[in-house]
């Protein structure tokens, strides 16, 4: 199990974007009463949002190594780039875009903004999800690895 955790997280991490950003919220605001009850109720989902993809994003980088290992597995030194990239483009959403839409500050703009951030995340956690299911589904341990982890396998 612990070898496919990493396919896991990131596929989690690309559903849930995929599956709240494109049909969850789209249908809210075809089929609640107001744009304003839909926006109220966003919201709520792209903040449940964040934090699923902080915590895959963490879990990620929680298993990029070997335990005791310096050197990454490959699919993480594939993918690192991108774990980082889309957490924080995450928090960024979330702390500085999604405060000025709820006080409704400049609104087509920070809509604007918050919907390029959050595309780029998705982007980036399909990255995540390609890049470690071509390096063998994040189960290969091809890593770098200190010479006596070489002796004992």
């Amino acid at each position: 199990m612990r070898q496919r955790l990493p396919l896991l997280a990131a596929a989690l991490w690309w559903g849930s974007l995929s599956t709240v950003g494109f049909l969850v919220v789209p249908m809210l605001f075809a089929h609640l009463a107001t744009p304003a009850v839909a926006g109220a109720m966003a919201a709520k989902l792209f903040a449940a949002q964040t934090w699923v993809s902080v915590c895959c994003a963490l879990v990620l980088l929680l298993i990029s190594r070997p335990k005791g290992a310096v050197a990454q597995y490959a699919w993480a030194q594939a993918a690192m780039v991108f774990i980082v990239g889309g957490m924080l483009l995450a928090l960024v959403s979330q702390y500085g875009v999604a405060p000025r839409i709820v006080a409704r500050q400049d609104l087509r703009l920070w809509h604007s903004v918050g919907m390029v951030l959050y595309a780029l995340q998705w982007v980036c956690a399909l990255l995540v999800l390609l890049r470690i299911q071509r390096e063998g589904n994040g189960a290969s341990a091809t890593f770098v690895s200190h010479p006596s982890d070489r002796d004992a396998g």
